[in-house]
């Protein structure tokens, strides 16, 4: 799709019908009722999103949108903006083990997930390179702290960019899609979009990011209550340009691709989770295809999973981001939705028990 209000719309409720009939038929699978814990409501919501008691997700894909943030000029990382065009470099180096030497590169191999890898906005000169996705329509945000970090054309131009590259996945073979990020910065974007449109004090969803001290972090907080001060705005899209990233508008334009093609969308991190509070703002049956991985050490990640109503599949402490902890969490979802497929009812294995 070309059109970002078509792309919004095209975003349906999941299949009640087919979350109805995968209920009964998990009610009669050779088990104990609910001995397979979370994996059986998992299972149920896996039916509504693919429209069948028997879902059959196959090919996992990580999408990982690397951008630059103008707000890291005011020292709310504890890295610097360089290190996000040589992550870039190190998601695409060849390796004795395959594609990659980043984190999501190691996970995706031991799981089998394909990784893409797109430049949504970083401030640099990227070397040419056959698997790296060009999205880019600036070098790095505005800072977000004195004046909007996008433009709504901007913005609305890497949604669809995004909404491009899950197109691409998705005709390769993936139904289970992870968007992932990289940008030096990103959690103050991400912290100050769920401060305004979750209501809450910046301080409540404000964490360490790449792990800044207490001192860098108050600085932190401080930035961002004075972004949120330029601007009263409250409409999703808007929020997303003033206060946003070039990597976060595209993520969300991968959820809501994936959901209008009725794919699963693994929710990452807290980077993640502030696109996905924008796009259930717009459309909000796209929290049906949202399927979060774990709880991550971002301290207002809770506050927006709770917001979504979406109860996360463990907790590692981990706040690295490029969709890592999506990567193991597809197991998970593939093997709920292997029991509800492939195990035998009770009548189909003759084995009493059932009534």
């Amino acid at each position: 799709m070309t059109d970002l209000h078509a792309l919004i719309g095209a975003v349906q409720p999941a299949d009640i019908a087919a979350m109805t009939r995968a209920q009964a038929r998990q009610a009669q699978l050779t088990k104990p009722p609910g001995a397979l814990g979370a994996l059986e409501p998992l299972s149920i919501r896996l039916a509504g999103v693919f429209g069948t008691e028997r879902p059959h997700p196959r090919g996992v894909a990580v999408l990982v949108a690397a951008g630059d943030h103008g707000v890291a000029a005011q020292g709310v990382s504890a890295f610097p903006p360089e290190v996000t065009p040589a992550m870039v470099a190190n998601f695409l180096a060849d390796t004795p083990y395959g594609p990659g030497g980043a984190a999501v590169n190691a996970l995706a191999r031991s799981v089998g997930a394909r990784v893409y890898v797109m430049d949504a906005g970083v401030n640099a000169e990227l070397p040419a390179h056959p698997a790296l996705h060009r999205a880019a329509v600036r070098r790095g945000t505005r800072d977000l702290s004195r004046e909007a970090a996008m433009t709504p054309q901007e913005t609305a131009a890497l949604i669809l960019a995004g909404a491009a590259l899950a197109r691409r996945a998705i005709e390769d073979g993936a139904d289970l899609l992870i968007p992932g990020e990289m940008g030096i910065g990103n959690t103050t974007p991400a912290a100050a979009i769920s401060a305004r449109l979750l209501g809450l004090d910046p301080a409540a969803v404000t964490g360490r990011g790449t792990g800044v001290d207490d001192e860098r972090l108050a600085h932190k907080v401080a930035v961002i209550r004075t972004a949120l001060a330029r601007t009263p705005a409250t409409d999703p899209l808007t929020v997303l340009a003033e206060f946003g990233g070039y990597e976060i508008a595209a993520m969300l334009g991968m959820m809501l691709q994936a959901a209008a093609l009725r794919r699963v969308v693994v929710l990452d991190g807290f980077v993640e989770g502030s696109a996905a509070l924008v796009g259930v703002a717009l459309a909000p049956a796209l929290r049906d295809y949202l399927f979060p991985a774990g709880q991550c050490a971002e301290v207002g990640h809770a506050a927006q999973l709770a917001h979504l109503g979406l109860t996360p599949l463990f907790g590692l402490d981990l706040r690295l981001g490029e969709g890592t902890g999506g990567v193991l969490a597809a197991p998970l979802l593939l093997g709920a939705a292997a029991t509800l497929r492939e195990m035998r009812t009770f009548e189909e294995a003759a084995v009493p028990g059932s009534a």
